[in-house]
């Protein structure tokens, strides 16, 4: 399948700010009530990155756990508050260290893109406490690489500033 037939069957918009397309396929009934405001249970996406694209370097104040559906390998960046970072590698070869979900802690920077020449990945998210545009915050290269600066060629291929 291409992109365009993706987006299509599955009615996947532009991202308005992290980039790629996605779609909120979920949204639980019940409502938190947090010191932040209140928020939806927990909420779940469709997410497609297409060649060339890629998901900003952003922080949630909850908890997302990314599952890998279709295409071509990705890759994440995580950035922990203590200063460590990790490479995951969404994707279907279990056997090369690919997983086909991972967990993104709550105030753990993230950035995802394809890997080499790969054409399309999509995969979905599920936010718990439910996402919420208040909770996103985007950073530019400059804050990132100062406090993670063994990681400033990927930081930069994941940040627009």
């Amino acid at each position: 399948m291409t992109a365009e037939q993706i987006k299509a069957l599955l009615k996947l918009d532009p991202h308005p700010i992290e980039g790629g397309s996605f779609r909120q396929t979920w949204a639980a009934a019940g409502t938190l009530h947090l010191p932040r405001g209140a928020r939806s249970q927990g909420t779940a996406i469709y997410y497609l990155l297409e060649q060339g694209q890629f998901s900003e370097m952003h922080v949630l104040d909850s908890d997302e756990i990314f599952h890998f559906y279709l295409g071509d390998p990705v890759e994440m960046l995580q950035l922990h508050p203590d200063g460590h970072c990790q490479i995951v590698v969404l994707g279907h070869d279990l056997l090369a260290g690919q997983q086909v979900h991972v967990l993104v802690p709550a105030g753990v920077w993230q950035g995802t893109r394809l890997i080499g020449d790969g054409k399309l990945a999509l995969l979905g998210c599920t936010v718990v406490p439910g996402f919420d545009y208040a909770d996103y915050r985007n950073a530019g290269y400059e804050e990132l690489a100062a406090k993670w600066p063994e990681q400033t060629e990927r930081i930069r291929a994941l940040t627009r500033t």
